[in-house]
């Protein structure tokens, strides 16, 4: 019978011995990238579209490691410029503070205040690389850091190497996606056009119009296929920039069209 105790015994703590051991492999298990390669390029960009509030992830506020945060009531006019991190293998399938999986291969982030969901536009200001996410989970806590991506959302930013990016994070009105946001390719400088006249002097005048309103170079180009003269901002490199300015134009009561050139 005393045998019988102690083999139980020892079973007893060889069982709790293997449990400690599971718990300190899962605690010290790191973060990081899938084990299989992923071509980002073939991933697209998230679709804004409008959306009801989520019902979790959406409370007045709420408290991590002793700070209370609270969650905005509107995106509306969110622009913020700071850095961003990015989560992988060690949250994929597990549930988002919105209550959706996360899925390290979507085009998802997560923010501490803004509403879940909400769609943002994130360019790399080192690269000008820009990506559209929606945001679904709540993070990051690290101090310093205003967005947490992705995983894919991270490499099409280019910024898995280094972990972390200085980034611009843009707020997306889904209602008015497509039609009111520009949206512009990286490879080349662009133009915004804001004006034709048939009158080279009127041109001219209009040019100085704008040059008292905005803080940016104004061009005045005559294709050869046009008999008009028009007026155009940039050349533009900076897609972040190029948005604001098209917003800060439609604010000024002056529509704008992308042109790839002078």
């Amino acid at each position: 019978m005393a045998n019988s105790r102690m083999s139980f015994k020892w079973v007893l703590l060889a069982l709790c011995f293997m449990a400690f051991l599971s718990s300190c492999s899962h605690m010290a298990r790191k973060d990081g990238p899938p084990n299989f390669y992923v071509d980002e390029t073939k991933i697209p960009n998230a679709v804004p579209k409008p959306e009801p509030l989520a019902k979790y992830g959406n409370m007045h506020s709420y408290r991590v490691f002793g700070k209370r945060y609270y969650v905005m009531k509107s995106s509306k006019h969110y622009d913020q410029v700071g850095t961003a991190s990015w989560y992988g293998t060690q949250f994929h399938s597990h549930k988002t503070s919105s209550g959706e999986p996360y899925n390290m291969l979507g085009m998802t982030a997560a923010h501490r205040t803004l509403p879940l969901p909400t769609y943002v536009r994130v360019t790399n200001l080192k690269n000008n690389r820009q990506i559209i996410v929606k945001v679904n989970d709540r993070g990051p806590f690290a101090s310093g850091r205003i967005i947490d991506l992705s995983f894919v959302a991270a490499k099409k930013l280019g910024m898995i190497g280094h972990g972390t990016a200085h980034v611009r994070v843009t707020a997306i009105n889904p209602h008015t996606f497509g039609r009111e946001e520009l949206y512009f390719s990286n490879d080349k400088p662009f133009y915004l056009q804001v004006g034709a006249f048939r009158s080279r002097a009127n041109a001219e005048r209009y040019k100085e119009r704008l040059l008292t309103m905005l803080n940016e170079p104004v061009n005045i180009a005559k294709p050869a296929s046009s008999k008009l003269y028009h007026v155009q901002v940039g050349p533009l490199k900076d897609v972040a920039n190029a948005n604001r300015i098209s917003n800060r134009l439609r604010a000024l009561g002056i529509k704008s069209n992308k042109r790839s050139g002078a």
